[in-house]
């Protein structure tokens, strides 16, 4: 894998999620974020697990196909791992986040990872597209867009929703969250996650997905959509949505 000498998101995820596929510079980076906010872990897990209730939601609607934006390490209850029949393209624009996911993935013929760039369909290579999402513009689809949404401005997203819509087959399924204010009251955390990146107040999110319609669970805490149980006292980092695609 080569040692990068900058930490990943990705790879500093993994390390709140308990997997193996981070190096130190990661979790140097991942300590230093919790003494500016607080323990990361139990967020990122019940993010996670959104994944993991929506991704079932969607192949319980007979969806056998997903595309996956800003994938980061493909472990720790990926959507391969949850939809366990169906095919994935894993996508990130991250180069080392790719060969990782593409050397934890070698082998698999119902599972692929390459370059994807949300705000650019025409960025995937096609042939990954037909190969891993063979029904991609003729049947339902899952798109899973998470961790991506609170580094485009409004504008961009929308476009990258509305462009994400046309080009998806009626029927087709979005999981996607979006970041809260949760950062505002901590300072040196909130300058860590970069120029680029944007809080939004939950009333903010509805609009900013176009013509997808958020199913009846609305969009809301991740821990409170669907939850097996009792939800998880975490902070509200993250809302989630599932957002069906119309007919129009």
């Amino acid at each position: 894998m080569g040692e990068p000498d900058q930490p990943s998101t990705a790879r500093m995820i993994d390390y709140w999620l308990g997997g193996a596929d981070h190096l130190p510079v990661d979790v140097a980076a991942a300590t230093a974020f919790e003494q500016a906010y607080g323990p990361c872990a139990p967020v990122f897990r019940e993010l996670r697990a959104f994944l993991g209730r929506a991704v079932r939601a969607i192949a319980a609607q007979g969806v056998d196909g997903f595309l996956v934006f800003g994938a980061g390490v493909p472990t720790m209850g990926n959507v391969h791992e949850v939809a366990a029949e169906a095919t994935v393209l894993y996508t990130d624009v991250d180069p080392v986040t790719i060969r990782l996911g593409q050397r934890i993935l070698a082998g698999s013929d119902r599972v692929g990872y390459g370059f994807g760039d949300a705000t650019d369909i025409g960025t995937i290579d096609p042939a990954q597209l037909h190969r891993f999402v063979p029904g991609w513009g003729r049947r339902p689809v899952g798109v899973v867009f998470l961790g991506l949404a609170a580094f485009l401005d409004d504008d961009t997203l929308m476009r990258t929703f509305d462009e994400l819509y046309a080009a998806a087959a009626p029927g087709s399924l979005l999981a996607v969250d979006f970041d809260t204010e949760e950062l505002a009251t901590h300072p040196q955390a909130l300058a860590m996650m970069g120029p680029t990146f944007r809080m939004r107040p939950p009333a903010a999110f509805a609009p900013l997905l176009g013509r997808w319609a958020p199913t009846a669970d609305g969009i809301v805490p991740v821990s409170r959509w669907r939850p097996d149980g009792v939800p998880a006292e975490v902070p509200d980092a993250f809302y989630g949505a599932l957002a069906v695609r119309g007919e129009d």
